[in-house]
């Protein structure tokens, strides 16, 4: 399977504060990768460094067989890759309609009338302000938008936060329906249990270094081990089988 994203031991700063301490993943063609981790583990300086928001000081970034680790952020996009930031990132002056014609539009399947079958609440408050909307209807804006762009690949920083269990479900499926349609997709979660059931692999994230990285359905499978790694969301709807226990990555692995 075609590798469409693949760091390799990326090291990132914020000043002199080192974040990622050699983070290495991968997105294949057609999967959804999801990357758990508690507040501050790094998930969402990994999903900035990919996209070149926040360079990587060290290591390598290749996407559709680039490299792009020096690469600005509007170059990354072009490649044909979407970006949900965390905490949507809308333009509460404009109406849905006008926040829907702000990216440039690549041709392909995804125009305006597919955007509004997919989140049809959208075409009911398309003419409302951004900021008259609530919580769930700013994410299905904020996933909208990246969507025009045709991208192959979509990346997504906590597209359930602070949202309701119902519409956070509504979310989930929506980026199930994303693969469905041919991307591939980076969901970066807290919600351990909704997005380990949608996923094919998972890595989890610990102070800036991957300390899982492996097949999602084993994780989902094993409570504990979820609740240890991940921690917020890990303790709802998980199963607590213990068959085929996925292995963590040691403190003595991580320091080789």
């Amino acid at each position: 399977m075609t590798v469409v994203l693949r760091a390799r031991d990326i090291h990132t700063y914020y000043g002199k504060s080192h974040i990622l301490r050699g983070v290495s993943l991968e997105v294949r063609e057609g999967e959804i990768v999801t990357v758990l981790g508690r507040n501050g583990a790094g998930k969402t300086t990994t999903v900035r460094s990919l996209t070149g928001l926040t360079p990587t000081r060290n290591g390598t970034i290749e996407i559709f067989g680039h490299n792009t680790t020096r690469w600005p952020a509007h170059r990354i996009a072009r490649l044909g890759v979407g970006y949900v930031p965390e905490g949507r990132k809308i333009f509460g002056s404009l109406t849905v309609a006008e926040n829907l014609k702000v990216p440039e539009v690549r041709p392909g399947a995804w125009d305006l009338g597919s955007v509004f079958r997919l989140f049809p609440r959208l075409l009911q408050r398309k003419s409302l302000l951004g900021r008259q909307l609530s919580g769930g209807e700013q994410e299905m804006l904020a996933i909208a938008r990246p969507l025009l762009l045709n991208p192959r690949l979509m990346l997504l920083d906590e597209p359930s936060q602070g949202l309701a269990p119902l519409i956070v479900r509504e979310v989930i499926e929506m980026v199930r329906h994303m693969r469905e349609q041919g991307l591939s997709v980076l969901l970066i979660e807290q919600n351990a249990p909704l997005s380990l059931l949608i996923s094919d692999r998972a890595y989890v994230l610990d102070d800036g270094k991957v300390v899982y990285d492996g097949a999602a359905a084993a994780l989902l499978k094993d409570r504990e081990l979820v609740n240890k790694l991940a921690g917020a969301g890990g303790n709802v709807g998980v199963g607590s089988t213990r068959g085929d226990r996925p292995q963590a990555i040691t403190s003595e692995q991580r320091q080789g």
